[in-house]
């Protein structure tokens, strides 16, 4: 189990019936090693905080390298041991199940992985691919096998002549189908997905994203959706979580968000995003400097070496998370 000695200032919470996900001051840090040694670590996550209604999604942005993906495996529990926090799905703590209990509930939890081609296994054909955890699972008799799994692939777009064909047989769009038909095939609850049209032509994008949402209305689901791209998060998402150096700088409903982004971060990101007429000025915000490395995160603020609004403060004393209005959260000086 996971290590309860915890930190000055984490809270434990407790879980609330309206939320499917709850994730309190969640971290996950890696070791630096010389030799055997653990000289730092790498704060991927640190102390990220977010709550996910049934049926909702929440967009996750950011630069690469914030911590985003990892956010979503450690939720999932699919990077060893969290480092510190909470991660309450249905009211249980994720890190606190057992192995044959997390193996029941790895039906409940799925991820939808970036790469379609290397995430599928290229000696199955996709009959097996899709039913390989059906199977192992028992999600259905024997004898309806077959026919359920071509209807997994036929709620995502697939025929069921490519039960027999292999991956390397399929385009880009057809192979990101096939990883969506394996996710859903568990008839799971939440799916991480993680930047799952970002290999794919735009045109091909707007087909993946609407599957998606109409899977999300057929079946239910619950998304933390992973991306880059500002426009399809704000199409897909109900609310937006903004990532920088491991933690949450800002998050609320996405529609508060997009209309009123608080802290400078955000309101650099939206400044980026492109709009499609030749009369109107971008009031672009370019960021100075480098991201700072995760490994020495910079004291106070760990923005406050890349914003225009770095005051004394920032430098010294890290921001709390506030409620500027309902349901919006910044963590910046320039609220207190």
């Amino acid at each position: 189990m996971a290590d309860r000695n915890k930190e000055p200032g984490y809270t434990p919470i407790t879980p609330d019936p309206k939320y499917i996900l709850q994730v309190n001051a969640l971290k996950k840090y890696f070791p630096i090693k010389d030799g055997l040694r653990v000289v730092g670590h790498v704060k991927a996550v640190d102390g990220v905080t977010f709550n996910l209604k049934k049926g909702s999604t929440m967009g996750l942005v950011g630069e690469s390298g914030c911590g985003k993906t990892t956010t979503g495996r450690t939720i999932l529990r699919l990077c060893g041991e969290k480092t510190d926090g909470q991660v309450l799905f249905d009211g249980r703590e994720v890190y606190d199940l057992t192995n044959k209990e997390m193996r029941d509930w790895r039906t409940k939890m799925q991820i939808i992985f970036q790469d379609p081609f290397s995430s599928l296994q290229p000696r199955m054909p996709v009959g097996e691919i899709i039913g390989e955890a059906v199977r192992e699972h028992k999600i259905v008799p024997k004898a309806d096998f077959v026919n359920y799994i071509d209807s997994v692939m036929e709620d995502c777009g697939l025929e069921s002549y490519h039960r027999y064909r292999y991956p390397h047989e399929f385009s880009g769009g057809q192979r990101q189908r096939i990883c969506i038909a394996r996710a859903l095939a568990l008839n799971p609850e939440f799916i991480v997905c993680d930047e799952p049209v970002s290999a794919l032509d735009v045109s091909i994008q707007a087909q993946i994203i609407n599957l998606l949402m109409e899977l999300q209305q057929k079946h239910d689901l619950t998304y933390l959706f992973i991306s880059h791209d500002l426009s399809v998060v704000e199409h897909i998402s109900n609310q937006v979580g903004v990532m920088y150096l491991g933690s949450l700088v800002e998050y609320g409903e996405t529609a508060d968000i997009f209309a009123h982004p608080l802290h400078p971060y955000t309101q650099a990101l939206f400044s980026a995003i492109p709009v499609p007429d030749t009369h109107v000025k971008m009031n672009r915000i370019v960021l100075e400097g480098s991201i700072p490395s995760p490994a020495n995160p910079p004291k106070g603020c760990k923005f406050h070496t890349r914003c225009r609004n770095c005051m004394g403060k920032c430098k010294e004393v890290a921001p709390e998370q506030k409620e500027i209005e309902p349901g919006h959260y910044v963590v910046c000086h320039l609220y207190d």
